[in-house]
């Protein structure tokens, strides 16, 4: 077993994600850095901060990635790739510009909003995901409105209720995802420039200026301040990320029940085989989102240590983010990858669903059938007792009372739906909003 599975050769392939990966990559966590040292350049240039000449040459380091093996020793020595990565930039123009590379900026001004560019990219990944995975249960949902099964609860069958319905309940927390994705986007990717101490010190009375013209190249939001220390934007990302696989794990959750081999009442993906036993079709697209999901829930609490920053920087706390948020961020594109194809899969087998449905499912509907006639104390006393003893149900309750109620109408489940139907086009209509 490797320590990181998410880029693990083999397993990889199963939990990690490699399009989302590739922004973690040190070549695209360069890149990003160097972009903003770019444009804290061209802002400087064009207010008189550097010569222009400066400013025009720096540009020129856009395609110019140092070798990362030559950054090794320097990032050992100072704990962040910044110092070293500025050094081999300054060297790679040489005189009379070199020294204007990193003006006036500190290290966290670099990364933080060179990470800022990243996750631009990746959340528009993540969103496009999800909004497919909404479509895909949008449709499934109205395409099952009406299909009954047993619902359950506390793993015991409960009363009827339709696939429709319980697809819409892994839908609709999902649209909540969405909503508060778009709330979250404007706080969180923001740039960062504060200098050494969150004064903008070196630029004198045109800081703010320099920052707002910072964000305006990299199309960035502009902070009330600096905000080294303040990683309260971060730490609701990883909630984030957290919500959406806690809600695919419990779609993953659901299926992997509905789909045992004594149900079989409703199926997705094409399962695993077994080493032994040839009968086996595992559910590891499933099994994987659960998996994922338990990671992130539990990366949340190591995120909000990183709050905790002492007074101005604290790179112990820092360093906590690099070690939390880019796995989880991966593990959120993996665990969206396998539902979208989960969703895309869904095999409900109409037979096994009905026979799940014994005369028992309509108990509760019994109950308040013979509750017409008696007090309900007494109907739900009633229907119990039928229940505990052999026999079908309602053959039971008939020569158990003389109500004059309709049993054979209780036989059918599709009665007791209630406003099974109503309640999907409801979040059927807010899913295509």
């Amino acid at each position: 077993m490797s320590v990181g599975i998410f880029d693990n050769p083999l397993l990889g392939e199963v939990f990690g994600d490699a399009e989302i990966g590739a922004f973690f990559s040190v070549e695209a966590e360069l890149r990003a850095m160097i972009r903003v040292e770019i444009a804290l350049a061209r802002v400087q240039g064009r207010m008189g901060i550097i010569p222009a000449a400066a400013a025009d040459a720096i540009q020129k380091l856009e395609n110019h990635v140092p070798d990362p093996a030559m950054l090794i020793a320097g990032t050992r020595a100072s704990g962040v790739v910044v110092p070293p990565l500025v050094k081999a930039l300054r060297d790679n123009m040489g005189a009379p510009y070199g020294g204007y590379v990193h003006w006036g900026a500190t290290t966290q001004d670099i990364v933080d909003t060179g990470l800022m560019l990243r996750l631009r990219d990746v959340l528009e990944i993540i969103e496009g995901r999800l909004s497919a995975l909404i479509n895909v249960l949008a449709d499934a949902a109205e395409r099952y409105a009406s299909l009954p099964m047993a619902a359950r609860t506390r793993s015991q069958v409960a009363t009827p209720t339709t696939l429709g319905l319980r697809i819409a309940g892994w839908l609709a927390p999902l649209l909540r995802c969405r909503t508060r994705l778009e709330e979250l986007k404007p706080r969180l990717l923001v740039v960062q420039l504060g200098g050494a101490s969150g004064t903008l010190g070196v630029f004198g009375k045109r800081g703010l200026a320099v920052m707002e013209g910072m964000a305006m190249e990299l199309d960035l939001a502009v902070p009330l301040k600096p905000w080294h220390s303040e990683r309260d934007s971060l730490v609701d990302l990883a909630h984030w990320l957290a919500l959406v696989t806690g809600t695919l794990g419990k779609m993953a959750g659901d299926l992997i029940l509905t789909g045992r081999s004594e149900s079989g009442e409703l199926r997705a993906g094409e399962g695993g085989g077994s080493s032994t036993m040839p009968q086996k079709a595992n559910p590891v697209a499933a099994e994987t989102i659960v998996s994922l999901a338990r990671y992130n829930a539990g990366q949340v609490g190591i995120a909000h240590q990183a709050m905790m920053h002492a007074e101005e920087r604290d790179c112990g706390a820092w360093a906590l983010e690099w070690m939390t948020l880019p796995s989880m961020i991966v593990a959120t594109g993996a665990a969206l990858c396998h539902a979208n194809g989960l969703g895309q899969s869904l095999d409900p087998d109409p037979s096994r669903m009905r026979a799940m449905m014994d005369d028992a499912v309509m108990a509760e509907a019994a109950a308040f059938a013979l509750a017409g006639h008696m007090a309900l104390g007494d109907a739900q006393a009633l229907v119990k007792r039928a229940a505990q003893e052999k026999g079908p149900l309602f053959d039971r309750l008939a020569s158990l009372t003389d109500a004059p109620v309709n049993f054979d109408a209780l036989r059918d489940p599709t009665n007791a739906l209630g406003n099974a139907e109503e309640l999907v086009q409801r979040v059927v209509v807010e899913a295509r909003r």
